[in-house]
């Protein structure tokens, strides 16, 4: 039975926790699970590594969880906290000698290689090193490196965005409605990694409550939120969720198994 080690890399809103310019209590805490960069995550079996999303601290989340390569990265949408590291993937190229597949919606991709467009494109004129990317779009279940790679649909806000599922885990962020179409794509998850902005209503991302009433909903044996904002309190929050739940935190370690 094949692994998957997930490491939640980012665990922040678009902010990042601590706020700039905020002397809140979360922001000024000690406990080192309330500093949270932006949301990304690498999921690592066998040789290969995955990243989903490339957040803007994307070299230093690598360096403090020791991602040494790069084989694939998946993009959930195109907003700016989740593409803008991207350029950092240019020293995996390196080590790799090799381009790095990236899937995405048809969307996310235009987005994406309107934002970098240098990194698509075979130069061999250009002047420094870059990314060397190969986009493919995505219109379905797919394989990756042995792993099927199963896309959820999910609304954030008004725009349509992707999660993804591989074996008995997904990583659902950004989220504020599951299309009734996608919840059984969720079916029979050990491990869920869903978006948990704050206690407030908000217009783009489920709050606290509401997170918790899909995770019961879903069924997950485990569920670890993310994309939290400066509102959450690591410790307090953990001392109320229902068990099976806790706040996720950055750097933690998850494993779970692939395959049935």
């Amino acid at each position: 039975m094949q692994t998957l080690r997930i490491v939640l890399l980012g665990t922040g809103t678009s902010h990042g926790v601590p706020m700039i310019g905020c002397d809140c209590e979360v922001c000024t805490s000690n406990d080192p699970r309330d500093k949270r960069m932006r949301t990304s995550v690498a999921i690592q079996w066998g040789e290969h590594v995955v990243l989903i999303d490339t957040a803007p601290e994307l070299r230093l989340q690598c360096l403090a969880n020791d991602i040494r390569r790069a084989d694939a990265l998946l993009f959930t949408h195109h907003h700016a906290d989740h593409l803008c590291g991207l350029d950092d993937v240019r020293r995996f190229n390196a080590l790799q000698k090799a381009a790095i597949p990236c899937f995405g919606s048809l969307h996310t991709l235009e987005r994406l290689e309107g934002m970098f467009p240098y990194a698509f494109v075979d130069d061999p004129e250009y002047p420094s090193a870059k990314p060397q990317l190969s986009a493919r779009a995505v219109d379905g279940p797919f394989q990756l490196f042995g792993q099927r790679v199963v896309p959820i649909p999910l609304l954030h806000g008004k725009l349509s965005i992707l999660g993804y599922r591989l074996g008995r885990f997904a990583y659902c962020t950004d989220c504020s409605t599951i299309p009734e179409s996608s919840w059984p794509l969720l079916a029979g998850l050990d491990v869920l990694v869903f978006d948990a902005l704050r206690r407030r209503p908000h217009p783009t991302h489920m709050n606290l409550e509401q997170a918790v009433e899909a995770a019961r909903r879903i069924g997950t044996k485990q569920t670890f939120f993310t994309h939290i904002a400066h509102e959450l309190r690591h410790a307090t929050v953990n001392a109320e969720l229902p068990e099976g739940m806790a706040l996720g935190y950055d750097g933690q370690v998850i494993e779970v198994r692939a395959e049935d």
